[in-house]
């Protein structure tokens, strides 16, 4: 069985590279939209295979630390990385160009390692990410699979190269959230929300 939770932000960002002329060299943003699937062949105590509500923690903190902000590519130009940090206190810089098919693969690594270190606590059995989904426009997006995620041939997407501004690690709940992502500390989901 296949379930699905929506997440939802704005991002700015500039796509070198694509054959868009607008795209490639002028800052624009878009209001996304981020479907997140889950699969089982079983049901938790209560029925589920995943309690949309623990979605709404981490999950939604991970996905939201992208809201407001501008998306940078590690491979761009050093002044304009400089600039836009300076003269935006919400950025996030990635290994990979920030594109939809990119941002799929992010927020799947991002989640696959969230969900890997969440200890279960309802009898959760087997539950795994089955894909992502971003919407960049109402008629385009892009949806990325375990294949995609970890393919070298699109760009080797390591935890530690993704890059937070201090405002949107602030904005996590847990302030050590990606931190303790990237040490591999374990969640506990409590059992109610």
């Amino acid at each position: 069985m296949i379930i699905r939770k929506l997440f939802k932000f704005e991002n700015a960002h500039i796509v070198r590279g694509c054959s868009s002329v607008k795209c490639r060299s002028s800052l624009h943003g878009h209001s996304y939209k981020v479907e997140i699937l889950f699969e089982s062949n079983f049901l938790d105590n209560g029925q589920m295979v995943y309690d949309f509500g623990l979605m709404k923690q981490n999950m939604k903190a991970l996905v939201e630390s992208f809201d407001h902000a501008i998306t940078l590519w590690s491979g761009d130009s050093k002044e304009y990385i400089e600039d836009m940090k300076k003269h935006s206190s919400r950025w996030v810089e990635l290994p990979v160009s920030p594109s939809a098919e990119q941002f799929s693969r992010v927020i799947f690594v991002m989640i696959d390692a969230l969900l890997a270190l969440t200890c279960k606590v309802n009898g959760e059995n087997e539950v795994k990410l089955y894909s992502v989904i971003v919407h960049e426009t109402d008629t385009g997006y892009a949806q990325c699979f375990r294949d995609d995620a970890y393919s070298k041939q699109m760009g080797y997407i390591e935890l530690e190269d993704i890059i937070f501004s201090d405002e949107v690690k602030e904005g996590f709940g847990d302030a050590n959230l990606f931190e303790d992502i990237k040490n591999k500390k374990s969640f506990t989901n409590p059992k109610s929300v």
